[in-house]
């Protein structure tokens, strides 16, 4: 029997996966992520790979998935939020330490790849999954393929500017150098950072989030306003793509209210007579990622 191993490297935290041919799990772990030591990162992996293919019995192939993404042009790992990993030839290093070939895509590219194959987008021929959380991140599979480009930047949703942009947005700084991103809005930090530009008080996206179900009004027309900054990001998706199904996850797509109320907000900004496009909650929830670095192999 083959196996499949996958791991999903995070900013916090770093787990692997072994599924076998049937795509069953046979072995998981989760570990924390020395995210502030390129060499501690990749020694952590090669022993999650030893001890996993210890437990199995058996070498397995190396699905990897990251935050940030691998230049086709220079071979160097860019735009990651583990900075200490920025600049450096990732693959290469892997490779050499494991003695094989070794599959990488950026995180969210797993996402994507693990909901259409087996969660919630597995009944649909297109899928745009979406990471929103302390970021946001995008993935196409068409017909059970990741769609990438020659960049690889394939689904970056997240530094695109807000469409249809309004003075009550504001326009926050992002991270990349430019001001309005998408990402500055809906993951939890610009929820937060968006409630405190308007209401002048600091409150975490949590706190947000169960201000407005408990009736406190500032809470109430915060989560409005996000709820309709979220339609403009995905009707923009819908215009471009026209995705047969969208699968939110990350820490976001836990906020039920999207769900009830960006669906009927959409016909306001997408390009057509109506709006089909269901809206769906990830069902593999943080496991996603490293089901979808596993799969990279498949």
């Amino acid at each position: 029997m083959e196996f499949r191993l996958g791991i999903d490297l995070g900013g916090t935290k770093t787990e692997v996966l072994v599924v076998d041919s049937r795509g069953e799990s046979v072995y998981r772990q989760r570990v924390s992520t020395p995210a502030q030591d390129y060499d501690e990162i990749l020694a952590m992996i090669v022993e999650l790979v030893q001890r996993a293919e210890a437990d199995v019995g058996q070498r397995a192939s190396v699905g990897i998935g990251i935050p940030g993404a691998i230049s086709p042009g220079t071979g160097l790992l860019r735009n990651s939020n583990t900075v200490c990993m920025n600049g450096r030839p990732f693959r290469d290093d892997l490779e050499s330490r494991l003695e094989r070939e070794v599959r990488i895509e950026n995180d969210a590219n797993c996402f994507a790849l693990s909901e259409a194959l087996g969660g919630a987008g597995r009944n649909y021929p297109v899928v745009f999954g979406v990471i929103i959380g302390t970021g946001t991140g995008g993935g196409l599979v068409v017909d059970g393929k990741l769609l990438n480009g020659p960049h690889a930047i394939s689904g970056e949703w997240g530094h695109n500017p807000l469409p249809w942009h309004r003075s009550i947005d504001g326009s926050p700084a992002c991270y990349c150098g430019k001001s309005a991103c998408i990402e500055t809005f809906l993951s939890g930090p610009g929820l937060a950072s968006g409630f405190e530009l308007r209401f002048g008080e600091s409150r975490s996206s949590r706190e947000i989030v169960a201000g407005a179900a408990a009736g406190d009004d500032a809470c109430d027309a915060m989560m409005a306003l996000y709820h309709d900054q979220m339609a403009r990001a995905l009707a923009h998706l819908i215009n471009i793509l026209d995705p047969h199904a969208i699968v939110l996850g990350g820490g976001m797509s836990n906020i039920d209210s999207i769900y009830d109320t960006v669906p009927g907000l959409l016909a306001s900004y997408v390009f057509s007579d109506f709006v089909a496009t269901p809206i769906l909650k990830a069902e593999r929830g943080d496991a996603s990622g490293v089901y979808g670095a596993a799969s990279l192999w498949g």
